[in-house]
């Protein structure tokens, strides 16, 4: 490689350091320091697993690829903020297409009857710095439980890309699946579900 080609791939090799650098938001991270208003979630940027215990080996990971969710966010106010949020049951993501066949079928999530699984706020509680409970109510399998995600806001900043106020989350919830009448093979098949959610939303 000649001297010039070398000094153009270090000019280059800066320039985009310098544009990632640049494009990277200063993020504000208080929940009062947050933007007021209505969000819809950004689908490129949001992942929806569950886990569950197998036999007490492991941890059996999924996903679900298609859902949903709006955000009222209320800087002033957030125990007044609401998160709802739908769930594609069909969509379930095991990499295993007979098993995913298998859990869409009556004896597990019989998404033919209930395609989905709905999730909505009730009450904002234990509200400390950048993390809140969101206490609500969750409709699974035609059964509604309450349920209480556990959010950290990572924090709020006008996306450079989208030139979008984006706020991003990480939530987290626990629940019994029997509580929602599904208890096959249950101690074998763990009867706690853990939720994980990595999402941004943006802002209308």
């Amino acid at each position: 490689m000649t001297k010039p080609t070398r000094l153009l791939l270090l000019i280059a090799a800066l320039w985009l350091s310098a544009c990632g650098i640049l494009l990277k938001p200063k993020l504000e991270t208080d929940l009062v320091q947050l933007r007021s208003g209505e969000y819809q979630l950004d689908p490129r940027h949001a992942a929806l697993l569950f886990k569950v215990d197998h036999m007490g080996f492991s941890k059996f990971v999924g996903r679900f690829k298609d859902f949903n969710a709006t955000l009222d966010f209320r800087a002033d106010d957030i125990a007044a903020s609401r998160l709802e949020a739908v769930i594609n049951m069909a969509s379930v993501d095991v990499n295993d297409e007979e098993l995913e066949d298998t859990l869409r079928s009556a004896d597990w999530f019989d998404t033919q009857q209930f395609p989905q699984a709905l999730f909505r706020t009730l009450a904002v509680e234990n509200i400390d710095g950048n993390t809140a409970d969101f206490a609500g109510e969750l409709t699974f399998l035609g059964i509604t439980r309450p349920v209480t995600i556990r959010i950290r806001f990572n924090g709020g900043a006008t996306n450079l890309l989208t030139y979008k106020y984006t706020i991003g989350f990480a939530a987290s919830s626990t629940f019994k699946r029997s509580d929602f009448g599904l208890d096959k093979y249950i101690p074998m098949v763990g009867d706690e579900i853990e939720i994980e959610v990595h999402a941004e939303f943006m802002r209308d």
